[in-house]
């Protein structure tokens, strides 16, 4: 498949700040493409660098073979936005907001109006056309932005956390228009998500972002399989001193503490390791209060990386963004 997204070494600055640090990584056309990692982690400053409404401090970044800054006009022609904060207007009906975003796009008469028509429908929203957004679910809000950034027929749709916030139906839903959109068009999604069921399920390739890097990329299960193939979790009983526990484990993969008394060990074969964990327990004159082992998630892929996991990151505040919106298609 061709490459119809190129990242290269972008990097992007905020003052003092480094929002984006030299991050890199291609989307293959009729991809699903997500970045992964928590509040603050530079990942919808990418995707604003991407939709042409921030420039980058240095960098390329390339859309369907135009450069997003130098050709800003025909990045936006080939590209629909379902921005994380709301963006519809409350007082206006469905039908409305749909209108107004056609009209911005140069549509008009009966083509418009089967467009808004079809995409309603296709979101479950045909017989609330003409009701008020302000009386609108989330869920259905969210159906609506998706309807409306596919007004002018885009090649690649950009979704920032489209389901946060939402009920497990609504998410559900999402999951079906997004999974839709691929197999009947063909096409190219860059979404952005801090939800690992969510990229696990949903994307093709996934790059684990954090502190405006890239710190991994790959499918779910190669992502997944830099861990090894088993996680065995051992909590002890009575520890004075756990500063140098992990070093006794030497024979496996990665060693972390997590709370204290409890130890998680990535190996290649749980049954095999078991053993051995519990002898070198024994000769330490320690006590095992419970064991149990499963397959490595992407969380503790990222607790890997960063050296915590994802959900307790996700109280970091975001770098603020300045949103350039005028002219935007």
């Amino acid at each position: 498949m061709s490459e119809i997204i190129v990242v290269e070494n972008l990097v992007k600055r905020f003052k003092d700040v480094v929002a984006v640090n030299g991050v890199s990584f291609t989307i293959r056309k009729g991809e699903i493409f997500a970045l992964l990692g928590p509040n603050g982690a530079g990942k919808t400053t990418t995707i604003h660098i991407i939709a042409t409404l921030l420039r980058p401090t240095s960098g390329i970044v390339l859309v369907a073979g135009y450069d997003a800054v130098k050709n800003a006009d025909e990045v936006r022609k080939r590209i629909g936005v379902v921005f994380q904060d709301p963006s519809l207007d409350n007082q206006l009906s469905a039908y409305d907001n749909m209108y107004i975003h056609g009209r911005l796009n140069g549509l008009r008469g009966r083509e418009l109006h089967e467009k808004i028509t079809k995409l309603l429908e296709l979101v479950e929203l045909k017989e609330y056309a003409h009701k008020k957004v302000m009386y609108f679910s989330g869920g259905m809000r969210r159906r609506l932005e998706i309807a409306r950034s596919l007004l002018h027929e885009p090649e690649i749709l950009i979704l920032d956390e489209p389901t946060i916030g939402l009920d497990p139906q609504s998410r559900a839903k999402i999951w079906d228009y997004i999974k839709y959109l691929k197999k009947e068009f063909n096409m190219t999604i860059l979404m952005t998500t801090h939800y690992m069921d969510e990229a696990e399920e949903l994307a093709h390739r996934i790059a684990i972002m954090d502190k405006g890097k890239v710190l991994a990329m790959g499918t779910a299960e190669e992502l997944k399989s830099m861990l090894g193939q088993d996680v065995i979790y051992v909590t002890l009983k009575k520890i004075s001193d756990d500063n140098n526990l992990c070093k006794l484990f030497d024979f496996v993969k990665a060693c972390n503490m997590l709370d204290g008394n409890r130890l998680e060990l990535v190996v290649d074969d749980a049954s095999k390791a078991l053993p051995e964990v519990f002898r070198v327990v024994s000769l330490n004159s320690l006590q095992v209060a419970e064991a149990s082992y499963r397959r490595p998630t992407l969380n503790e892929v990222f607790l890997h990386l960063t050296g915590r996991e994802l959900r307790d990151s996700l109280e970091q505040p975001s770098v603020p963004q300045r949103r350039r919106v005028r002219g935007f298609r």
